[in-house]
């Protein structure tokens, strides 16, 4: 028995696509509390000597041309049938019909997963047309998901492609996608500014505007300032008084 060996049947065995990591976890649970000298060495193996027997096992079936195949996915490594062979295996699934998107589910579907995350009014900037339709059609079909909230005023929910698309489609990242980098890199049509982005700059422009009523509280003030000398003729009519009083006193003693 060889590591490659039981890699295969790990992952022929398994109910879905394995990852390295659970199968590195399985041989070490294997060689754990036997005395099986050959399993205690399987489990001394780590994930680059399983990556290397998965290599041999994907090189054999491809060299013995089987009607399978073993293929990494983006949830794991899992056997295939050959694609090759569709037409004779669709045959045993009748009512298994795949479901076919449209061209404008399509063309939305590309615009999400080469500009994720990207908003429905970006989508709707490329394409020319609205886009609710399509987009509540692809959420249904998990092959999108909401990624968040842009950060622009109105904060726009922002979309991205799911585990599911990359399932659907085969592929382990996005970076697969035909021409991925350099469609990346072209300028597509955005949405323009939201108007609420815009409408805080008139407040701005307002504050000059509403800064004409200051002067007319700083004049209240004047006015205080003016009340002040009027208070100051007050104590002048006290010292008027007060020489009226003293002629009286010198009346008295004569």
């Amino acid at each position: 028995m060889t590591l490659k060996q039981v890699i295969e049947a790990l992952v022929f065995a398994s109910p879905k696509p394995i990852t390295t990591k659970e199968i590195v976890a399985a041989l070490r649970a294997a060689g754990e509390g036997t005395e099986d000298q050959e399993a205690k060495d399987f489990a001394a193996a780590k994930e680059p000597g399983v990556l290397v027997a998965l290599a041999e096992v994907q090189a054999d079936l491809v060299a013995s041309g089987r009607a399978f195949q073993l293929v990494e996915r983006v949830n794991g490594w899992t056997l295939v049938s050959d694609p090759a062979c569709a037409a004779w295996v669709r045959q045993l699934y009748p009512e298994a019909k795949p479901t076919r998107l449209t061209g404008p589910q399509l063309e939305t579907l590309a615009i999400i997963a080469y500009r994720q995350p990207v908003t429905r009014a970006d989508c709707e900037a490329v394409r020319g047309v609205s886009v609710d339709g399509v987009m509540q059609v692809l959420l249904d079909r998990s092959l999108v998901k909401i990624a968040g909230r842009a950060e622009v005023p109105g904060r726009p929910l922002l979309y991205s492609t799911t585990e599911y698309f990359l399932q659907h489609f085969g592929l382990k990242t996005t970076d697969e996608l035909p021409n991925a980098s350099e469609l990346k890199r072209i300028v597509l049509p955005t949405a323009p500014v939201p108007v609420e982005e815009k409408a805080t700059e008139p407040k701005a422009e307002e504050l000059p505007l509403s800064a004409d009523p200051a002067p007319e509280t700083t004049e209240p003030t004047e006015p205080v300032a003016e009340a002040e000398p009027e208070s100051a003729p007050e104590p002048e009519s006290a010292p008027t008084a007060e020489p009226e009083a003293e002629p009286e006193q010198p009346t008295e003693p004569v």
